[in-house]
């Protein structure tokens, strides 16, 4: 390479490096070498024929602006392949026309691309068996819609996120499986970020990254579990970046699940958390009373177990945490029932509840409190739901609000609709009111407590 060639390609580089990140620069364009430029072709060396498909599919518009404004507008491009270091052979590889800045034609998938794909998915978790309820509609709504139409709808990437055991993995195994039954030649996968993080690790020790990314490109659909546990491993974070990019550019499917919300994580690049906010966060709350029900009463006609209202209730009442705590309920009854051959009586679901779940001295329905606090008050519950703003209607319903959060697990939200669908805002204010009368008013403190004990007993 003669000298003016040299300074030309540093020109390029250099207009490179302002418009990307360190990490990509030194990536993919730092190892770049420049072999030969004449007659207006530029032979620019390569490690191996991946980074240049890489470089191709994701950064051509710069690489071209970069060599046109520098080399002039007639330059040609091709890439020398290193194919054996020992023998130092190598192979010409071809690059897009660089016209207009833009890429003409897709680089050809290598051959595997077509092979049978395994998705990893657990066939169990469906959409058939995920239960809707106000916790999870939103969440389940979105699966729906990626399902229906994956990579091309604004929820991309989809982040679920929240407690242990809220159904996270059930909703993303469900959006999956969905996907591959409706559309068979789809490459969907679903990895924990634990098998992706060993997954990363062994293919650095053996230097096959290139051969890593280019599996990880050839997805639909991918679905990645529990990615907080990307915390503080910088490796697999800056991999994991390049993949994102590539297929979030390319119009495939990204289902991010977490215990945290973008904004909780720790330890993760701030690029990274940026893009898991791009397209929708959606939180799954721990279910509801009404939604545990709807999960027992489910589960109990899928596995033919024969429980009574008072045995279901009574499990819902106390299983508030999380859905494996029912699971779990359920599957020592379906046990007992089967290996004792036996009906399952409440005294028996009472041990087996004690011994699995802290139990709830008592569970309260919102309507027992407005039912309450109206006949404490002398008011009526139309009134409550209504748009008055008298003292004494005001101040039941802020009552039925302060009480509502302290004894049941409802949200504001659910509050708000509740109480003739005031919103999340109104709510959150009047509980903090409450909050600050108790402090100096004793009469109201009192009240409250005698409510409160009234509503627990």
């Amino acid at each position: 390479m003669d000298q003016r060639t040299a300074i030309q390609w540093k020109q390029c580089t250099e207009i490179i490096r302002d418009n990307v990140t360190p990490s990509v620069y030194n990536t993919w364009f730092a190892p770049l070498e420049v072999v030969n430029y004449e007659d207006g072709l530029l032979v620019l060396r390569v490690k191996s024929q991946f980074v240049a498909q890489y470089i191709e599919e994701n950064y051509i518009d710069l690489l071209s602006k970069a060599i046109l404004h520098v080399f002039g507008p007639d330059t040609r491009l091709e890439y020398r392949v290193l194919m054996d270091s020992t023998s130092g052979a190598t192979a010409t590889f071809r690059g897009e026309e660089l016209q207009n800045n833009k890429v003409h034609a897709p680089v050809a998938r290598p051959a595997y691309a077509n092979m049978h794909w395994e998705t990893y998915l657990n066939e169990a978790y469906t959409f058939g068996t995920f239960v809707q309820g106000e916790t999870n509609k939103l969440a389940r709504k979105a699966g729906l819609a990626i399902a229906k139409d994956p990579g091309k709808t604004i929820f991309n990437p989809l982040f679920i996120y929240g407690g242990s055991g809220v159904g996270k993995t059930h909703l993303a195994n469900a959006i999956g499986n969905q996907i591959a039954h409706n559309m068979p030649g789809c490459r969907v996968l679903y990895v924990s970020a634990n098998t992706f993080k060993l997954q990363y690790q062994e293919a650095a020790q053996q230097n096959k990254i290139p051969e890593f990314l280019l599996f990880y490109q050839n997805v639909d659909v991918l679905i990645v579990d529990d990615i907080q546990f990307f915390s503080g491993l910088k490796g697999t974070q800056d991999t994991f970046f390049h993949i994102f990019n590539y297929l979030h550019q390319s119009r495939k499917q990204l289902i991010l699940t977490s215990d945290k919300s973008p904004l909780q994580i720790h330890d993760v690049d701030e690029r990274l958390l940026t893009r898991f906010k791009w397209g929708l966060p959606v939180e799954i709350q721990k279910p509801d009373y009404q939604l545990r029900l709807a999960i027992l009463q489910d589960r109990v006609k899928r596995d033919g177990l024969e429980l009574s209202d008072e045995i279901i209730h009574y499990i819902a009442a106390n299983a508030c945490n999380n859905i494996r705590d029912i699971e779990g309920i359920l599957a020592s009854l379906m046990a007992y029932s089967t290996l004792m051959d036996s009906d399952v009586d409440l005294q028996l679901v009472k041990t087996v509840v004690e011994r699995l779940v802290e139990v709830q001295p008592k569970c309260v329905m919102m309507e027992d409190v407005v039912g309450l606090v109206c006949e404490h008050e002398n008011v009526t519950t139309a009134a409550i739901s209504g748009k008055s703003r008298k003292k004494e209607i005001v101040r039941a319903r802020q009552m039925i609000i302060w009480l509502a959060k302290e004894l049941t697990d409802r949200s504001y939200e659910d509050i708000g609709r509740q109480l003739g669908k005031r919103t999340h805002a109104t709510i959150l204010h009047a509980h903090h009111s409450m909050n600050d009368q108790m402090s100096y008013d004793p009469i109201l403190r009192h009240d409250l407590m005698l409510l409160k004990n009234e509503l627990t007993k």
